[in-house]
């Protein structure tokens, strides 16, 4: 979750050993190329930190200043807090902005690999001079001397930061500087503008949809085919940012409908469903299946008895644990963990009951 915040600022703590990297040091690089830095904060005598937050030394990227804001003991949650904070917010004049890339880390000083490191990017200003992770590591986590976080009461803590001219928003040609255009946005319809926009990133996935048949009959807002058709040319070709109100009205949506957060995923199951239906019978028949469609085994093996029972299944989207996982590759792991069954849920076996 990213959230802003915006106290009032405080100064330093003298405890600290700061490292400042110039990623570019080209004296002759042009204004509006961007310019980045690598800035490595060493906190010494961490767990007797007794300040709410905690301020590093600041740092110029891009012209700019800058400096790390942390909450030792997390900005009201169970975790470390960690903010990119402009250094001088209280001293620009009125109606400043700057943008900015950017990733925070805390560095595993045991097993570089395991450092946590977090991106994103922000537009900041007067209301919004800070912004970053409230929930950035759980602090049991930080606080443990065995994870490597933590050694001899020291935690290091890198920025890297990559400093953009502004982009005015009103001038700013999307296909003349990247080649695509993107989707306007109904009202809540974010998460529904995302899954279309990767469906649409998928070559074979398009060229299926093209191919579905359509007659001089269909009007988009009463076919999904077509208003799909649709909106999939209009993002290879129009100029500007298309607009999703046909294949809205194609799923029998109102504007009320528009204005509600809907699932992703149920969205996506809905969805294919549709087009797998209306691809039956056609060229494109069995496209969301070869795309889409995956296989597991669900293998069940008794301990004191010579049993096993295997079922294969499909899917079309697996619902991976993401509380306690650090990537995604822990939630695999998670998910395809040994149960036992035990209790009241026993498995029962055939010719050996439970």
């Amino acid at each position: 979750m990213l959230v802003p915040h915006t106290d009032i600022v405080e100064g330093p703590q003298p405890m600290e050993v700061s490292q400042v990297e110039p990623a570019n040091t080209n004296e002759n690089q042009q204004v509006d190329e961007p310019q980045s830095m690598k800035f490595t904060w060493t906190i010494e005598n961490f767990s007797r930190l007794n300040t709410k937050k905690h301020y590093s030394d600041i740092f110029v990227v891009g012209g700019y200043k800058w400096r790390i804001l942390i909450f030792p003991k997390g900005n009201n949650v169970d975790h470390l807090s960690m903010y990119l904070d402009v250094a001088d917010s209280s001293a620009l004049p009125y109606g400043w902005s700057r943008y900015a890339q950017f990733s925070l880390a805390v560095v595993n000083q045991v097993h570089h690999k395991y450092s946590i490191r977090k991106d994103t990017q922000h537009q900041f200003n007067a209301r919004e001079s800070d912004w970053g992770f409230t929930p950035f590591m759980p602090l049991s986590d930080l606080y443990d001397p065995s994870k490597g976080y933590i050694v001899n009461d020291t935690v290091v803590v890198e920025a890297e930061v990559v400093v953009r001219k502004i982009l005015d928003y009103w001038s700013y040609d999307s296909k003349k500087e990247t080649g695509f255009v993107g989707l306007k946005n109904q009202g809540a319809t974010c998460y529904m503008n995302s899954l279309l926009q990767t469906l649409y990133h998928i070559p074979y996935f398009r060229k299926a949809v093209y191919h579905m048949p359509t007659t001089e009959n269909d009007m988009p807002i009463g076919s999904i085919p077509l208003a799909l058709q649709s909106l999939f040319y209009k993002l290879q070709y129009n100029d500007t940012s298309v607009a999703t109100k046909e294949l809205t009205k194609s799923f029998g949506w109102d504007t009320y409908d528009s204005f509600m957060q809907h699932d992703v995923q149920e969205l996506n199951r809905v969805l294919c469903e549709k087009l797998e239906d209306k691809m039956k019978g056609t060229v494109v028949e069995g496209t969301i299946q070869k795309l889409f469609e995956g296989h597991h085994m669900n293998y069940i093996e008794c301990i004191n008895v010579d049993y096993k029972s295997t079922r294969k299944e499909s899917f079309y989207d697996l619902q991976l644990d993401v509380k306690g996982c650090r990537d995604v590759y822990a939630s695999f792991d998670k998910y395809v963990e040994v149960e036992r069954l035990e209790g009241d849920n026993k498995y029962h076996a055939e010719e050996h009951g439970l």
